[in-house]
This record gives structure tokens, sequence and C-alpha cells, in this order.
């Protein structure tokens, strides 16, 4: 199983993506809609229109790597939004990839450094 490190940027793409694309095609995604910089090192995920495709995209220093998961049963828990881009956790994303909904989860209190004024996930 791949797992970035706790410490990596991650960035949801809250719009249905057409996961037919694949590096060049998602990375124009995260440049163009999500404005942020493909080759940061950031993880992108996107999630295909019927929620049973995840594709995660990142840049790991010398290429692109690109995650895959089609669910043969059962939907992503992804819901869509106006806003175009969220930013997840790990915890989170390990959470949507494991099929649990995140906002049905009771998290306890943790220490987490101060965080500039970016969206979290409000799922």
């Amino acid at each position: 199983m791949w797992t970035p490190s706790r410490s990596v940027q991650i960035w949801l793409y809250r719009q249905p993506a057409d996961l037919r694309k694949s590096f060049d095609g998602l990375s124009a995604l995260a440049k163009q809609q999500l404005g942020e910089n493909p080759i940061s090192g950031a993880v992108f995920v996107f999630v295909n229109r019927r929620r049973t495709q995840m594709r995660c995209l990142y840049f790991d220093g010398d290429g692109y790597c690109l995650w895959s998961k089609r669910l043969e049963r059962g939907r992503f828990q992804v819901r869509w939004s106006s806003a175009h881009k969220a930013s997840l956790d790990m915890s989170t994303l390990r959470l949507l990839v494991e099929g649990i909904e995140p906002e049905s989860v009771r998290r306890f209190k943790r220490y987490q450094p101060r965080q500039s004024n970016e969206v979290r996930l409000q799922l």
C-alpha cells in the first residue's frame, strides 16, 4: 500500500474528474483548476462522477506517480462542491480510500501546528 508522509499537502478536487486522463491531463487539472503547482510534491486526489474510481497524482522528485483504485462495489464518500478544492489530512484520505464517511467518525483533539487560512475538508 502506498502511504505518503503525514506532512505532505493533500488536495481533493471537489468536482467530478474524467479519469481517462493520465499524468499530463491530471497535472493540467491540478495547475489550471486547483491553481497549484503539480511538481510541488503535494498529492492531488481526483474522483470520477460515479464515485467508483479514485486517482492520486504526486511528483516524487524525478517524475510523476499515479495511484489508482477502482471499486467493484460501493462508492467513495466524496461530496461535490462549488469550491474546486479542499485540503485533506492523511487520516481523512485513508478514511475515503477505505470507504468510511469522514463526517461519521468521531475525532478527538490532537495537537496540530497552526495552518494558514486554507479550506479544510468539510464533508
